[in-house]
């Protein structure tokens, strides 16, 4: 798994890359996390995610929690494999997809 991120004020956006499975979810985590100060608009773009666990779901769960309090989080580029996940687990109601 790779991670890019990009900041611009009180914006970022992170790319991810790859898979997110029980050994990459908490790299991930921390990753955005320490970065999320100040932060009001959360972008994760899943254009090149191939896969996603129930441990990076987890994630995504945590950082939508985070961000209601403090702005939004927002999943962009979703491929039809992860948007499969996201409708089987119920994520899709919960989160905002564009």
């Amino acid at each position: 798994m790779n991670i890019e991120k990009n900041q611009n004020g009180s914006e970022l956006v992170v790319k991810v890359i790859g898979r997110v499975d029980t050994v990459t979810a908490p790299e991930l985590e921390s990753q955005v996390k320490e970065s999320l100060e100040g932060i009001t608009n959360l972008e994760l773009n899943l254009e090149e995610l191939e896969y996603i666990s129930s441990a990076g779901l987890r994630v995504i769960l945590s950082l939508q929690k985070i961000m209601s309090k403090q702005g939004r989080l927002i999943i962009t580029n979703v491929n039809e494999t992860v948007q499969d996940i996201f409708e089987v687990t119920g994520f899709s109601e919960i989160l905002t997809i564009e």
